[in-house]
């Protein structure tokens, strides 16, 4: 397992310093946490895959730590180390699911091999789960990726599929939210009714109140019929709230009572009605900081924040880019009724170095270009975007005007960021038969930010070169 993370939990500095000097010195990325209340917060940001905590300390003590990351990870290892060995308290740590148990003092070496041992059984966990997903028809196993944080995550929704708690999938614009929102709709009980999607950052405030709640005939201008509403049309199945942090706090409270109350009452109506449904909301946003800041209600959070599930970002799941790839290539290629083209290895190279603001979205929408504009049956460098082309190595110095001094640098920088925006835009534009939201998205960028692209360009256009004077033609 390369890249192994350990989360060290102890109430004493210098054993925290000491852990992690002796882990780092063998590869290991170490986090290290003196307070063991903030455990279950830090567990869910670090995602450690051993974590090791000591067993007397005040607040919370190790058998807790235990217990919650069991609660989180059942597969996670856990090394609990004391001061106060005995059989008893040994044996009740192992029969309670730890890992190992070290007894202070103990050597670097016995701490190295106890941390090889949790290594080796994380990665046949890790694979157990993997083989258990593809031999199960109700699993999320169709979802492409085989990155280990990826697939921890994988095996979160699948256990989570089975309830009915509600889910708050937290992410990056692009990474697949909505993607792990269907999976665990198609995993759970509710799979033969409706999966409901509703974008909450689509619609204004007053549209989306009657999107989701329904109204009655005549409840507003324009009301000629009584509409049910997605909430409604939605019972026994489930919701799934995309960008739930963009709701109004009016709405906000709407939504609450419909969680706490089961229940919905129509745009201009006197009387509620029941619905069973379940939850699953997404954000890009951080909730908590909102809650803090006043922006989202907390009793909302806690209702939607049942079970929270991260999807990665892309960059962080590097080793999954090439599969991704090779997925959408075949499917693309297998929907225009083509042989999939063979891609040359300097392009594989270049996707698997790029960084990918927009991720997973930002892969599909540069295969589906690609391969729609394919004319030869081979994808290379040239096919792939300037900045993914010159990713590993710088691009050519532009063409700028008269030699650089000292003092016209910042300017001439400018010109010429100027004229690679320019040449960009419009490029993409063209690629695109002039779709704004095809090439904001082949940009991995939304169609807000692509039109103030095109807003610079305009305000900022270059200008044409002027034919250079020579004496003959003064």
């Amino acid at each position: 397992m390369s890249e192994t993370r350990v989360l060290i939990v102890d109430d004493e500095p210098e054993m925290l310093e000491n852990l992690d000097r002796l882990l780092s010195a063998e590869g290991y990325r170490c986090t290290t946490l003196q307070d063991p209340t903030l455990f279950h917060e830090t567990l869910g940001e670090t995602d450690p895959d051993i974590v090791i905590s000591d067993v007397r300390m005040p607040q919370v003590d190790g058998l807790t730590i235990l217990a919650q990351a069991q609660a989180e990870d059942p597969g996670l290892p856990v090394i609990l180390i004391t001061g106060y060995a005995t059989v008893d308290s040994a044996i009740q740590a192992i029969g309670e699911g730890a890992f190992d148990y070290l007894a202070k003092p103990f050597t670097a070496d016995q701490l190295s091999v106890v941390v090889k041992r949790a290594v080796r059984y994380r990665g046949l966990m890790l694979e157990n789960q993997a083989l258990r997903r593809q031999l199960d028809p109700d699993s999320l196993a169709t979802i492409v990726g085989s990155s280990p944080r990826f697939v921890r995550l994988l095996d979160q929704a699948q256990r989570v599929a089975k309830t009915e708690a509600n889910v708050l999938v937290v992410g990056e614009s692009g990474t697949g939210k909505e993607v792990i929102a269907r999976a665990i709709h198609a995993a759970s009980n509710r799979r033969d009714r409706p999966f409901v999607p509703v974008d909450c950052a689509a619609l204004p405030e007053g549209l989306l109140e009657s999107e989701l709640f329904g109204h009655e005939k005549g409840a507003f201008t324009g009301a000629v019929n009584r509409t049910k509403g997605l909430l409604t049309e939605g019972d026994r199945g489930t919701i799934f709230l995309d960008e739930v942090g963009e709701l109004t706090p009016p709405l906000q409270a709407k939504l609450l009572r419909v969680l706490e109350d089961r229940s919905v009452r129509p745009v201009g109506a006197t009387q509620y009605h029941g619905i069973d449904v379940r939850m699953i909301a997404a954000t890009n946003r951080d909730l908590e900081a909102a809650v803090a800041d006043g922006g989202f209600r907390e009793d909302l959070f806690y209702r939607l924040n049942v079970v929270k599930l991260t999807v990665p970002p892309l960059r962080e799941r590097n080793s999954d880019v090439l599969l991704l790839a090779e997925h959408f290539i075949e499917s693309f290629s297998r929907k225009a009724g083509r042989s999939p083209p063979a891609v040359s290895s300097e392009v594989w190279e270049a996707l698997e170095s790029y960084a990918w603001p927009g991720n997973v979205r930002q892969l599909k929408n540069l295969v589906e270009r690609v391969v729609a504009l394919d004319s030869d049956g081979r994808v290379t460098l040239s096919d792939l975007p300037i900045e993914m082309r010159f990713g590993r190595s710088a691009p050519p110095a532009p063409d700028l005007p008269a030699p650089i001094s000292s003092v016209r640098y910042a300017e001439a920088r400018e010109e010429a960021l100027r004229r690679f925006q320019e040449s960009y835009v419009t490029e993409l534009l063209r690629l695109h038969g002039g779709n704004v939201s095809q090439a904001a998205g082949a940009a991995g960028v939304s169609r807000r930010t692509f039109h103030r692209w095109l807003a610079e360009v305009k305000e900022n256009p270059h200008p044409q070169a002027e034919p250079e004077r020579t004496p003959e033609s003064t």
